[in-house]
């Protein structure tokens, strides 16, 4: 089984109340062969939300409590960002994931890039809480741009 982000299947869960559709994941959901996931959901955030970003490093340096979670209006919420996590670790090891594929750039998803923490739109090499929890947990997590090379 595989676990997708919500917003690549098309439901409307990013900050912004928009969704990112990618139309291959669409179609794994609708064959049953894909479950979504909203981590920043599970984490207890709403639609929409406040953009937030990492401030102080990436999502392993925040599962280690040396950088945090803080969204554009300055309000800390790293500890919803690692519920968000912990929450779809559970989920991964519930459906016994095989490859879970997130929204790259995300402070909960991305896998390889997110942004630098500035909110001026730039990005950096680092993962997203969620992701850096769970590749430590042995989990395969790719991007949406690596799940299209793969699964062409």
């Amino acid at each position: 089984m595989i676990l997708v982000s919500s917003c690549l299947a098309g439901l409307e869960v990013r900050y912004n109340g928009t969704h990112c559709l990618n139309n291959k994941i669409r179609k794994l959901v609708e064959e049953n062969k894909a479950i979504t996931i909203c981590p920043e959901l599970l984490g207890g955030f709403s639609i929409p939300r406040v953009p937030a970003e990492i401030i102080g490093g990436n999502g392993e340096d925040v599962l280690d409590g040396k950088a945090k979670v803080v969204d554009k209006s300055g309000k800390d919420v790293t500890e919803l960002y690692i519920k968000g996590a912990y929450a779809t670790l559970e989920k991964a090891k519930e459906i016994t994931a095989t490859i879970v594929v997130l929204k790259e750039n995300s402070p909960s998803c991305g896998s390889s890039k997110i942004y630098n923490g500035e909110f001026n739109g730039k990005k950096i090499e680092g993962m997203g809480v969620t992701s850096a929890l769970l590749k430590r947990n042995g989990l395969k997590v790719i991007s949406e741009e690596q799940f299209a090379e793969t699964f062409l």
